[in-house]
């Protein structure tokens, strides 16, 4: 089993379908909400990580993209500048996930994708403007 952190994009027209249910029934894939924004009729934005073989995640992507929703993978989401991060500790301090966290001997953040839920407190907090979220 494989697991895939994936960003789907539902255009107006097709918000209110019960296309991720499909995805569990159809295609026999477990995935978890990480996060999601969705507005009836306008859009929808979800993060989710999705579980499954590789041949049954790869059928489950074509439906989505055969349904009209967008895929990206999360980690092309997130840009952390580590050139311009003065280290503060501000966004460790915020990060529910512990996906940041300041190395205790060269002191400087160290990021783990793997973690990111894409929740943005580390964006909008940073005085430096080093973290960038696009979701």
């Amino acid at each position: 089993m494989i697991s895939r952190r994936l960003v789907l994009a539902f255009p107006e027209k097709i918000v209110t379908r019960p296309i991720t249910y499909r995805l569990i029934k159809d295609f026999d894939l477990q995935f978890n909400i990480l996060r999601a924004e969705i507005t009836a009729d306008i859009e929808g934005k979800m993060l989710i990580e999705i579980s499954g073989t590789k041949k049954q995640i790869e059928e489950g992507l074509k439906y989505l993209e055969n349904e009209g929703v967008s895929i990206q993978d999360a980690s092309k989401d997130i840009i952390v500048d580590t050139e311009k991060c003065i280290s503060c500790g501000v966004c460790p301090s915020l990060c529910i996930t512990q996906a940041l966290e300041i190395n205790p001997v060269t002191h400087r953040l160290l990021f783990d994708k793997n973690k990111c839920i894409l929740c943005g407190l580390c964006a909008n907090s940073c005085p430096v403007n080093a973290i960038k979220l696009k979701i």
